[in-house]
């Protein structure tokens, strides 16, 4: 298992406090009763999150429990602006979002290589007391002090970007999928729940273009009540543009598979039946011609009306269809 994929870290927060305002007033040796001339203080760091396209997980914020961004310096004499507090920035891969653990309130999700946002402002730097010096306050002996950084617990969680997000039960032949069309390496073994951990490929199409697809673990009946391996993986499927189903040729029935699978992701969240969907049988290399003919007068039988899904027949291990398979994904991706 890839123990190097996190997609959920929560992190205290701490911003910068601002610096004080100074109280001073302007004094050499030809003035000496000058005017004020206390400057402003720096605000505090902030803590910033920003998308970097080249991280897939969370995992180097994961033993960071603490942010802990600088405090602004005072200002002083001469109008003289305290610094600011150095701020506290955070790369983080393409699909996090943030939230706040109190509220649970959403702040922002990272989708732009480079995008910045600040999750807990520095305080403010105080004014010094050149700042309230009017016509009939001509001397104020007063200034500002800083304002309070903040502690904020905020919670980040990653939700995979890909083009095709493969659904289907353990052992549907998504991992083998995956490892045949592209230079992904996951974990493959006889058995259900091999794969723990989204895994990622790009795809090589034609004329050097390619598309993202992740395998995500496989879903079992009841995952979106938090059954098996649940909801921490379907979630990453809301990012996908279109699903693929994965069904083995050697399910007792492929139709009512499909159905669950499809019933699964409608409990967890209904908008994700919006999304294109391709239904890949798999495993076809146990298939003869007269078996793989009767599946297919099943299938246009059943998979009509509200039910009517686009399929094909594919193989890993043959390689039979995995071209086609590779071209009915494009152009599903890329029609309106």
């Amino acid at each position: 298992m890839d123990t190097n994929f996190v997609d959920y870290v929560k992190i205290c927060c701490r911003s910068g406090k601002g610096g004080a305002g100074s109280m001073h007033f302007h004094r050499d040796k030809f003035t000496a009763m000058g005017g004020p001339d206390g400057g402003n203080g720096g605000r505090g760091g902030h803590i910033i999150i920003r998308g970097n396209k080249q991280l897939w997980t969370l995992i180097h914020l994961k033993y960071r429990k603490h942010i802990i961004a600088t405090e602004g310096e005072n200002g002083s004499s001469g109008n003289s602006s305290g610094k600011q507090g150095k701020d506290e920035i955070l790369d983080v891969p393409l699909g996090t979002i943030a939230r706040d653990v109190e509220t649970g309130e959403f702040i922002c999700e990272i989708t732009e290589d480079g995008q910045e946002v600040i999750i807990a402002k520095g305080g403010r730097g105080g004014l010094g007391n050149a700042n309230f010096k009017t016509s009939t306050l001509q001397s104020p002996k007063f200034a500002q002090p800083g304002e309070e950084g903040l502690k904020e617990w905020k919670i980040l969680e990653l939700k995979v970007l890909a083009d095709v997000g493969l659904v289907g039960f353990p052992n549907a032949g998504k991992s083998t999928l995956l490892s045949v069309v592209s230079a992904a390496k996951p974990e493959i073994a006889n058995y259900p729940f091999t794969t723990l951990v989204p895994n990622l490929g790009i795809v090589e199409y034609r004329n050097y273009k390619s598309f993202i697809m992740a395998d995500i673990p496989g879903i079992i009946e009841g995952a979106s009540e938090g059954k098996g391996l649940g909801l921490r993986f379907l979630k990453h499927i809301e990012r996908n543009s279109m699903l693929m189903f994965i069904v083995s040729c050697d399910t007792k029935d492929i139709v009512e598979e499909y159905k669950i699978l499809l019933n699964e992701l409608k409990q967890y969240n209904p908008d994700l039946l919006e999304k294109k969907r391709l239904l890949a049988i798999s495993k076809t290399d146990l298939l003869d011609e007269e078996l793989e003919l009767e599946l297919t007068k099943d299938l246009n039988k059943r998979l009509k009306g509200k039910n009517k899904v686009p399929y094909i027949f594919f193989s890993s291990a043959s390689q039979k269809n995995i071209i086609q398979l590779k071209d009915t994904l494009w152009e599903m991706m890329n029609s309106n």
